[in-house]
């Protein structure tokens, strides 16, 4: 009789301990670490879109997918980086409005402007995925 209420004890206090170890998350990560894979994939694929032969269009969906991505990066972890999270915001809403004007008539000018725009979302997306690094690896 003793045995079965130790043993039944044991059971319930290892019990507890992995509902506990579950609560808090064990190995699991956040889950703007799955969707910054996805965000770092697209803005890779940015400065590939090949504008000549497949016209603005084509570096509007590319620009559409990175903001899409970016969006869900941020939305998911700007209560625990809002700098990080601004800056990909602050970066993706000027490619953004780059590209828009690229649409209305493509110069010199824009595309310079289109490659900076570039550069500095992949800044933004780099200083997030460090300070983020200790959470996704």
């Amino acid at each position: 009789m003793r045995w079965r209420m130790r043993s039944g004890g044991l059971a319930t206090i290892m019990s507890a301990a992995a509902i506990a170890i579950a609560a808090c998350g064990g190995s699991s990560k956040p889950s703007f670490c799955s969707s910054l894979t996805t965000l770092k994939t697209s803005v890779q694929a940015l400065p590939t879109t090949n504008v000549i032969k497949n016209g603005t269009n084509a570096l509007k969906s590319a620009a559409d997918t990175v903001v899409k991505n970016a969006h869900q990066v941020v939305d998911s972890a700007k209560s625990d980086f809002p700098d990080e999270t601004a800056a990909i915001t602050s970066s993706v809403d000027a490619l953004q409005t780059t590209v828009k004007d690229i649409q209305q008539g493509v110069t010199p000018a824009l595309v310079a402007q289109a490659v900076a725009n570039t550069a500095s979302v992949s800044t933004a997306v780099k200083n997030f995925s460090s300070s983020a690094s200790s959470k996704c690896d």
